[in-house]
């Protein structure tokens, strides 16, 4: 039997192909669509999820049932000793709280333990390409669960969002200044940090709001991430809910604003995409856990 696994959920970015490829889990999230339950990567593409945003249906996400969560903790802990279990951030969701209470059963006591990494989406997806680092460079279950732990607020990425519609659904603006920002051609930038998404400015225009977030990624790399990146110990990050070319080109906007840093592009996941729609693009980074920052 392995030493250390991990299981995650779909939040991550990460697709059942790639779990495979890399020998971890990731447990598909539900989502309710005018009421009927979809499965991420297995009932719900992204294809079909967009149609039916465009449709106007209502989306909802879900938290996993504790049926399903322990289904996959059992198939894991039948591979591995111990199982690293990273839900979504429990900023943004109750999973994490539940899978906690789930893991104090005697049947996972010491076996199943539940990461509070405060990430989502690509810097989920990159925080386990890092943690299967550490598990090769021979850290502990419990070690690493403390790394990660310590590393949550270290990273952070910005959303430029094309639509309003999707937030004034989900109740993060109101109908009225969804209305005038249509008007006005207003396209607001996002921040999700520590599994928080909060509102950071309002741009008159999508280029101005690219413009915006490569700006205000230069001053984190200038500022609070300097350090890191000098070590070479920052990822850079991005995410994206537009086409296969409108991603192309924002990759291509990032690497020329940073030259030599490397991008790891990620499609922007469906529970995220549930608020910002179709055309949103991100920029984000992430230090690595084991890095030591002053």
């Amino acid at each position: 039997m392995k030493s250390i696994g991990i299981i995650t959920d779909s939040h991550s970015s990460i697709s059942q192909a790639e779990a495979a490829n890399r020998g971890i889990f990731v447990l598909p999230m539900p989502f309710y669509i005018d009421g009927e339950c979809f499965y991420e990567g297995l009932t719900l593409s992204r294809k079909l999820f967009f149609e039916k945003m465009d449709a106007g249906a209502q989306i909802t996400t879900s938290q996993p049932s504790p049926a399903a969560v322990m289904e996959i903790w059992d198939k894991g802990l039948r591979e591995y000793e111990k199982i690293l279990y990273m839900p979504i951030s429990s900023g943004l969701s109750g999973s994490f709280e539940t899978a906690a209470a789930l893991a104090e059963d005697e049947k996972y006591a010491g076996r199943i333990l539940v990461v509070d990494h405060g990430q989502v989406a690509t810097p989920l997806h990159q925080m386990i390409l890092d943690t299967q680092e550490l598990i090769q460079k021979g850290y502990s279950a419990e070690e690493i669960k403390e790394i990660l732990e310590k590393a949550k607020e270290r990273m952070m990425i910005y959303i430029g969002v094309q639509t309003l519609e999707n937030l004034k659904r989900g109740g993060r603006i109101t109908p009225a200044a969804a209305a005038l920002g249509a008007v006005f051609n207003i396209k607001p930038v996002l921040k999700l940090e520590t599994g928080k998404l909060d509102s950071y400015k309002k741009c008159h225009g999508f280029l101005k709001a690219r413009r915006t977030m490569i700006e205000a990624m230069e001053k984190e790399l200038e500022t609070r991430f300097k350090e890191a990146k000098e070590a070479g110990a920052v990822h850079l990050l991005a995410a994206s809910s537009a086409s296969d070319q409108e991603t192309e080109n924002w990759v291509g906007e990032i690497e020329a604003a940073f030259p030599g840093m490397t991008v790891m592009c990620d499609p922007l996941t469906l529970g995220v995409s549930c608020h910002t729609g179709q055309g949103a693009l991100g920029i984000g980074c992430a230090v690595k856990p084991d890095f030591s920052m002053k």
